[in-house]
């Protein structure tokens, strides 16, 4: 299994960069996690759009699922929209078909315009979503709204890679992950939150989680490049007791 890495910033895109956006290869099978802003011209570097199997949204915040429309746009009126074979399917959450509905509607598009150009499926947490040879199970984790972390392993036994989504610290997420292969964490605070519900992690706590999770591998994510990476990195392995990675767009991982 591949994870390229589209997009890492968090709600405000690095310079030159893309938000939330990874791309999971197996076989024949490829499933899109998240779609932020920038993300869709950063997946035609690597994948004919054509061609993704699944879209899996994490959350509903606009860093994770504008580039939807620009997405939907190509499928639609897109010069070889003729050829393309089935709509990729896209699994939201819950309130995902009203959300689209708004974001579309309220700039003058049809309220449909993402619904008719994929496949729209709304998944429930706890659900296994199987796409090819992937099989990726949902779990909630604690964020400012609904949101799942994302666990995506090889049907035939192989690799496992866990996705954390936008998350505070969870014990849950810990005991999710538990000794998956890759584990891409987000890591957007240098402190934690001073006030109201925790809704993300410090570098510190990211590495904290993984080493609760005996991963074998972990990668920072959702980190702005105005946060210090040497100091991001530090603290990650302060806790963590082993290397960590801060991910980069265009890094591959294979698991």
């Amino acid at each position: 299994m591949r994870i390229i890495v589209l997009g890492k910033s968090p709600a405000w895109q690095d310079t030159d960069g893309a938000c939330s956006g990874y791309l999971v290869q197996e076989d024949c099978a490829t499933v899109l996690l998240d779609c932020g802003c920038g993300v869709f011209s950063k997946l035609r570097r690597y994948q004919d759009y054509r061609d993704i199997d699944a879209v899996v949204i994490s959350h509903l915040h606009a860093d994770h699922v504008l580039d939807l429309v620009p997405y939907a746009s190509a499928l639609t009126y897109g010069p070889r929209q003729q050829e393309r074979p089935a709509r990729p399917r896209l699994f939201v959450p819950e309130a995902g078909r009203e959300a689209l509905r708004r974001v579309c509607g309220g700039s003058g598009m049809p309220e449909d315009h993402v619904e008719r150009a994929f496949d729209l499926r709304a998944y429930s947490p706890e659900d296994v979503l199987e796409v090819g040879a992937l099989r990726a199970r949902l779990h909630s984790v604690p964020h400012y709204l609904p949101t799942c972390a994302v666990d995506v392993a090889s049907a035939d036994g192989g690799g496992r890679f866990t996705y954390g989504a936008d998350t505070g610290p969870s014990d849950d997420l810990v005991r999710f992950a538990e000794g998956t292969d890759l584990l891409m964490l987000e890591a957007t605070l240098p402190a934690p939150e001073s006030e109201g519900p925790r809704g993300h992690l410090t570098p510190a706590e990211a590495g904290e989680h993984g080493a609760r999770a005996h991963v074998g591998r972990l990668v920072l994510t959702h980190i702005s490049d105005e946060l210090d990476e040497q100091w991001a990195r530090a603290e990650a392995e302060r806790t963590f007791g082993a290397p960590v990675d801060i991910a980069r767009e265009g890094a591959v991982y294979t698991v």
